[in-house]
């Protein structure tokens, strides 16, 4: 194999590596991906509820809840950026002042 096209290989393989596991929340989890999410997660229509105090740490958005019923929840999603475009995680809710379960073991 050519010399050169071994040096491109090397130092094309690790940047592609980089950006293909990229995670910022911020960017890769819209304010419609937390909506639809959480939506899906409670059982409730998109208009049910409102979001508010999001905030984005690392790979992770954290935000809380409160619903037309008035019931409040803390919930969270993870995101990331690769080369196929984003990935959101589902959202995680629990009730505020309640220990966080996982929704699997319900």
């Amino acid at each position: 194999m050519n010399p050169n096209i071994n040096s491109l290989l090397l130092t094309v393989t690790p940047a592609v590596g980089t950006v293909s596991t990229t995670g910022c929340a911020s960017l890769a989890v819209s304010d419609e991906a937390v909506v639809e999410r959480t939506a899906f997660a409670l059982g409730i229509g998109r208009s049910d509820f409102t979001v508010s105090n999001r905030v984005d740490d690392g790979t992770t958005t954290g935000y809380s809840v409160r619903t037309k019923a008035g019931q409040d929840f803390n919930c969270l999603v993870g995101g990331s950026l690769g080369l196929f475009g984003r990935a959101v995680s589902e959202a995680v809710c629990s009730k505020t002042g309640e220990a966080a379960r996982n929704p699997l073991l319900r």
